[in-house]
């Protein structure tokens, strides 16, 4: 058995010792107790640079610097290994060309049996790489740390998972008032007005930011000293690599100045609004002053040498036609702010272009005069156009009437049209299909750049104050938007101006109803027992007059309460029409009222508004203001054939 083992154990020497010489990352090597070097392996030659014969022999303390030398490290080192059995350390050694490189040291002290010493076993790995990188790292850290300090805009600190302050840069020092000394350790919840603290608005931002990983907003915060100001807050979650929450990082800004800065550029842009508002309402009222004088001159004017005139039995029918027209004008400049406000309701059919043009070319000829020669250019066959003809009409006056401004010294007028298909993107703001286009062009002056640019603008005029209320063109941009179509104006210098009205082609889903039976039950309508509601007097008496006149008995009531009133003593009346702007009670509340008594009753609402305050029963059949005796008994049999 002796002989057995004496063959095995040079055996097993024989493979650790291949064992240790094969490794190159630690130089793993042998000392005799004073330190002398008796084994080298291959990652002692690699790391330290010397050949085994070069160093077998030598002291150890040759890796050493010459500072640890002189202080004895070295023998500190075998000394504590040979008392405690092991010393370990790192520092700083010296390879074989002078070179240093940060070393990780093992010395295990290696004894016999009897405890006697036999040397020691010296393990040291080259960490330079890491060490390095460590130094890199610490670097940054504290470059950070110094950045991070030295930001005194933004309060930027740590919180633990359950918010107390970790840290504290001077950024929050100057912003909140603490030192670090006196907040570190506190709760953030510190920093809350107390509304904020009872809703309980600190956890539920922490909560927030553990969850989505961030947390944003703006609020009122505390300084030490009670003082509030506006801050904007970000809360960010910080987590390890397996994601367990480390705490947060908290950045605040006092935004307080920016904030008033912005009130106060609204309070500044409210005031300009204001002040834009009150100079538009001035043009507006100089505009709309001219041109209401000049249409109750012409009322005014014709009925009062026509009152003359029939005290005498002379023929007043011209005076009274002069008269209606300017009433009838009246009304087209009141459609023409409603349009221009987009809240005049349309009533859009297919028109006859080339029917509504030469309809009104004797308008045209008067309202431009004599120096100006109206041309027409229409092709043989013309699509009809989905348009509200009386808007439409309005606008080409309006067309024509900027166009004689503009050749102050005669011209020709062109009135033409066309058929036109646009494509997706061929017009701004025009959707793809079938148009007619209704042009107007004009020989005069023409707009620069500047002017075309502004001229649909509203107010926007070029003549003298009180000259116009500058919505002309607005309003003809109004209707052509409303009805889908687009108002396109080209012009220069010198080269006069076109105005071209995009108008969608009627499709023949479009096509109205036959009025001829709607006409047949005008006439066959019963005389009715009506009650007229107006608290103007002047109107009660006109829509009193018109309903005697086309054969109804007509009862008065200048109020909501008076037409209640009149209504429970009087069963045999059949039809309400009421005004709908009253005081006390409104034409929408007495048809409310009048519901809960008589849910079968007919009730017309006759207004000047576009559109009925919220509340409304916008269900009811309205009759616009102001009315003509047609539209009246038009109004009449509709809600009479119509059943309950």
């Amino acid at each position: 058995m002796t002989a057995v083992s004496t063959l095995q154990t040079p055996g097993i020497e024989g493979r650790y010792r291949l064992l240790v010489d094969a490794i190159i990352d630690y130089a793993i090597f042998m000392l005799d107790p004073d330190g002398t070097v008796s084994s080298w392996n291959s990652g002692a030659q690699r790391s330290k640079g010397y050949s085994r014969e070069e160093i077998l022999g030598e002291h150890f303390s040759r890796f050493y610097l010459p500072e640890d030398r002189a202080a004895g490290l070295p023998e500190r080192a075998l000394a504590t290994a040979a008392s405690e059995g092991r010393f370990e350390s790192e520092g700083w050694r010296i390879r074989k060309d002078g070179s240093h490189f940060w070393a990780h040291v093992i010395i295990d002290a290696i004894r016999d049996p009897s405890g006697q010493l036999l040397g020691y076993a010296k393990i040291t790995r080259d960490l330079s790489e890491r060490k390095l990188a460590q130094a890199d790292l610490q670097r940054s850290e504290e470059q950070f740390r110094l950045l991070v300090q030295s930001v005194t805009d933004y309060a930027i600190y740590m919180l633990d998972p359950e918010g107390t302050v970790a840290s504290w840069n001077l950024g929050a020092q100057r912003i909140k008032g603490y030192r670090p000394e006196e907040i570190i350790g506190q709760h953030f919840s510190t920093f809350y007005i107390d509304e904020d603290r009872l809703s309980h608005m600190p956890k539920q931002a922490l909560e927030m930011a553990a969850k989505e990983g961030r947390f944003e907003k703006e609020g009122w915060r505390v300084r030490k000293d009670g003082t509030r100001f506006w801050a904007n807050v970000i809360i960010d979650a910080i987590r390890d690599h397996d994601g367990t929450l480390l705490g947060f990082a908290k950045i605040t800004r006092d935004i307080t100045e920016k904030r008033e800065a912005q009130r106060a550029l609204e309070q500044t842009r409210q005031e300009l609004f204001q002040a834009q508002k009150m100079e538009a309402v001035g043009q507006l009222t100089g505009g709309m002053a001219h041109d209401f004088n000049n249409l109750l001159m012409a009322v005014l004017g014709s009925l009062e040498i026509a009152r003359k005139r029939a005290l005498q039995g002379r023929n007043i029918i011209p005076l009274i036609d002069n008269a209606i027209q300017g009433a009838q004008r009246g009304a087209g400049l009141t459609q023409r702010m409603l349009a221009f406000s987009r809240k005049q309701e349309l009533k859009l059919q297919p028109t006859d272009i080339y029917d509504l043009v030469r309809g009104m070319t004797d308008l045209l000829q008067r309202a431009i005069g004599p120096s100006i020669a109206v041309q027409t250019s229409f092709p043989l066959v013309l699509p009809k156009a989905l348009s509200d003809a009386n808007q439409l009409e309005s606008a080409l006056l309006n067309l024509a009437v900027n166009a004689r401004d503009a050749m102050p010294d005669g011209g020709a007028l062109m009135i033409a049209a066309k058929a036109r298909t646009v494509a997706a993107g061929d017009i701004a703001d025009l959707k793809p299909g079938r148009y007619i286009c209704l042009s107007v062009t004009d020989e005069g002056e023409g707009m620069d750049a500047e002017t075309l640019e502004k001229a649909t603008a509203p107010f926007f005029t070029t003549k003298g104050i009180g000259k116009g209320t500058g919505l002309g063109l607005s309003m003809v941009a109004g209707v052509m938007g409303q009805s889908g179509g687009k108002l396109v104006l080209e012009s220069a210098i010198g080269k006069g101006t076109t105005a071209v009205l995009w108008l969608p082609q009627a499709e023949e889903g479009d096509m109205p109803a036959d009025l001829a039976g709607e006409a047949a039950d005008m006439v066959a309508v019963r005389p009715l027992r009506i009650l007229a509601v107006d608290d103007d007097p002047l109107v009660l008496m006109n829509t009193v007059l018109m309903l005697e006149d086309l054969g109804h008995i007509p009862v008065e009531a200048t109020s909501g309460e008076d037409a209640l009133r009149i209504l429970k003593s009087d069963p045999e009346i059949g039809l309400v029409i009421t005004d709908h702007a009253m005081p006390r009670m409104s034409g929408s509340q007495l048809a409310a009222k009048i519901h809960e008594q008589q849910p079968d009753m007919r009730i017309v609402l006759a207004t000047g508004y576009a559109e009925l305050p919220e509340g409304s029963d916008r269900s009811l059949p309205r009759l616009a203001k102001p009315f003509s005796q047609d539209e009246l008994a038009s109004i009449i049999a509709q809600v009479a054939k119509d059943p309950q």
